[in-house]
């Protein structure tokens, strides 16, 4: 608020006519703007002298002290051209009642062409007399501490009827005395009270914090004075009350909230009583507007997450008063809130269950409210524990395959479902199983986070039984011989067979050596087992030795124990054969499993116990030429010392002549010899014939 000297508003009625005299007259408080409509010419009709000796009109009356010297001008405007004002300055220093002839008159205003007049620094005309279109006078030279008193009169006759307000603003190089603009009275600027109105040209406004307010007045005079000293404040309704000082409010007042209010700075000489800056005012207009702070409860519904009994609260989000400029604390009661203590430190993460919270709300002014706060929880996600059962995967039978999304955990239209390895990961929403609808898990559990649309969630807990596979255990591998016939049978029990074969009984029947398999069904689940028929292992005969007549059958492999026979008709527990005849034989053999036997054909050869060698054609050799064709045919031949003297093989052409390896003929005597070979069967069978000899030799 600029430090304007004097505010005089329009429309001062007729009523108002102090001012109207010198000896009332107006303090013009510094060179200060001043605007004003005179009406009527007080109670006195002063003797003007000079230019305006026809006496007043509608008149007002300034007294102005000269604070710095220097020269003074001013211009006097109507707001109408068609009213008609004259004016005169009387002084220096002169008193009322004795103002002697004016030091400026004009009664010369050019009514119609802008009405203006006043004096200014080219005029050097002292004293305009009327029908002399002259406007503006010479301006003064004054000296600061003189007093002049300037009147100015609206005339009005049958010629000039416009009564119109008037602007007056003062020039030149001198200045005006007022307390408001000397930093030694007021070293601090005023402080109008209130806030800006909505439209700045509108009286501020104080706001209450109740409608209707029993208001105290005296509570903005300090605000206002801001620490100067030697100025006061007083109140009133109406504008002239504010200039004249009268009717001033003093007690606490009832207000409202439609009226303007007027509040004058005034000022007293500590030094002067009868200054005439003691006369200075400053006016300002204010209203006061309802501050009361209504406000509402409110309801906050969270998550009872997990039905764990409390929720996570934004305290500030609850609508309990719309302007965003107020504070608000919060209390967990009443008593609390009222006494100030307690206050809730954490508004926008508050935990709490179900509860009633309170709230003071304040406002920039200092107005407040209290609200309450309803904590409420949504409903309950329900859930329930599931149990899922899945049949064992084959190939990894301490697991199965279980789609989670199937397990009836929650009833809840719309519910979100996640699943989580554990409840800890369940409530942070850690390690999410994203495989839900194919989970491959062991017997165990998980958990499943359900959530509603209001993002509140339960987590239910789903125990996963893994099926065991159920395999026959009457169903074995079988060994039969290979050109039997077998039956397989699986045993009681099972929702269902599926066999290899196609057939769908417990068992199957006539099925020879081979690899099997069976679909069993138990319940839901279905294993594949199998089976396989083995052929027997057959007999094999290692080695046959032959002594003279006497056959010994050496076999292994297959399933002791062994029979033998001669003609597959007559069997023996014995692998001994005693009294074959010499030449070809065939030897069947076959194991405990009875099945086709194996045979093996030999030669028991022809003995020849003696030879003579001396070249008559009898008995000079041995011969086993008649077995070339045996594969690996050897004899050796020994002394009775165990000592090899001759081996018979393909070089010797299969014969002995009773010589030794270096062609000296052996001494007449008992030799053995072995004679082995391997039958030309697809087993080699080895035969081993041995037996004794008796050389003589004459030479």
């Amino acid at each position: 608020m600029k430090k304007l000297l004097l505010l005089i508003f329009f429309g001062i009625s007729r009523a108002f006519f102090a001012q109207a005299d010198c000896a009332t007259a107006l303090a013009v408080c510094g060179n200060s703007n001043i605007t004003y409509s005179p009406l009527g010419i007080g109670a006195v009709n002063e003797n003007l002298g000079g230019c305006l000796s026809s006496g007043e009109h509608n008149s007002i009356w300034y007294k102005l002290t000269i604070a710095t010297s220097g020269t003074l001008t001013f211009d006097l405007v109507p707001n109408d051209p068609g009213a008609d004002y004259d004016w005169a300055i009387y002084g220096p220093n002169v008193s009322c009642g004795s103002l002697g002839s004016p030091v400026r008159c004009n009664a010369a205003t050019v009514v119609g062409v802008g009405a203006s007049t006043g004096m200014n620094m080219t005029s050097t005309i002292t004293n305009a007399l009327g029908g002399s279109p002259t406007p503006y006078c010479k301006y003064m030279d004054v000296l600061a501490g003189q007093t002049y008193y300037l009147y100015i009169d609206n005339w009005v006759d049958v010629f000039n009827p416009t009564i119109a307000p008037f602007a007056l603003t003062w020039g030149g190089t001198a200045t005006l005395a007022s307390p408001f603009t000397d930093p030694a009275t007021q070293p601090y600027p005023f402080t109008p009270p209130g806030v800006p109105a909505a439209n700045p040209a509108d009286p501020r406004e104080v706001v209450v914090c109740v409608n209707p307010a029993v208001f105290d007045f005296s509570t903005l005079t300090a605000g206002i004075l801001n620490g100067n000293p030697n100025f006061y404040v007083s109140y009133h309704t109406s504008q002239n009350d504010a200039l004249t000082g009268n009717n001033t409010i003093t007690v606490p007042t009832l207000v409202n909230m439609t009226s303007v209010y007027y509040y004058s700075i005034g000022y007293t000489d500590p030094a002067n009583p009868t200054s005439p800056l003691n006369k200075c005012k400053q006016i300002g207009t204010f209203k006061f507007r309802d501050g009361k702070i209504t406000t509402k409860n409110a309801t906050l519904t969270q998550c009872n997450n997990n039905n764990a009994g409390t929720a996570l609260y934004d305290l500030t989000t609850a609508d309990v008063f719309a302007d965003p400029t107020v504070t608000k604390k919060y209390y967990n009661s009443l008593s609390d809130l009222n006494a100030g203590i307690n206050e809730i430190t954490n508004p926008t993460a508050f935990i709490s269950a179900e509860a009633t919270i309170y709230v003071k709300v304040t406002s920039t002014f200092g107005c407040s409210g209290i609200a309450q706060i309803s904590l409420k929880f949504h409903p309950v996600v329900t859930v329930t524990d599931a149990t899922l059962r899945s049949c064992s995967i084959e190939s990894s039978p301490s697991t199965a395959s279980f789609n989670l999304t199937s397990a009836p955990v929650t009833g809840v239209t719309g519910a979100v479902k996640k699943y989580y390895p554990s409840a800890t990961d369940a409530a942070n929403q850690t390690n999410e199983i994203l495989t839900g609808t194919a989970y491959i898990a062991p017997s165990g559990v998980v958990y499943v986070r359900v959530s509603n649309a209001q993002g509140c969630y339960n987590i239910a807990k789903v125990t996963l039984v893994v099926i065991p596979p159920v395999y026959s255990t009457t169903l074995k591998d079988k060994i039969i011989c290979v050109e039997d016939k077998t039956t397989l049978d699986a045993g009681p029990g099972f929702n269902s067979y599926l066999w290899s074969t196609g057939a769908t009984t417990q068992a199957i029947t006539n099925v020879g050596v081979g690899t099997y398999w069976v679909k069993l069904k138990t319940g839901d689940c279905t294993v594949v087992q199998n089976v396989k028929v083995y052929p027997s292992e057959q007999p094999v005969v290692s080695n046959i030795e032959i002594s003279n007549t006497t056959v010994t059958v050496y076999v292994i492999g297959g399933t002791p124990a062994y029979k033998y026979s001669l003609d597959n008709i007559n069997w023996q527990d014995s692998n001994i054969f005693t009294n074959l005849k010499r030449g070809d034989a065939t030897i069947y053999v076959k194991d405990s499993y009875d099945c086709d036997p194996i045979d093996i054909s030999i030669v028991v050869p022809n003995l020849v116990n003696v030879i003579t060698p001396n070249g008559d054609g009898y008995n000079d050799i041995i011969d086993y030429s008649a077995l070339a064709n045996k594969k690996n045919l050897v004899m050796n031949i020994f002394d009775r010392y165990g000592n090899m003297i001759f081996q018979v093989d393909k070089s010797t052409g299969y014969k002995w002549e009773g010589t030794t390896r270096g062609g000296v003929k052996v001494p007449t005597g008992n030799y053995w010899y072995s004679v082995g070979w391997n039958e030309n069967d697809k087993m080699s069978t080895p035969i081993k014939y041995s037996g004794w000899i008796v050389v003589k030799n004459r030479d």
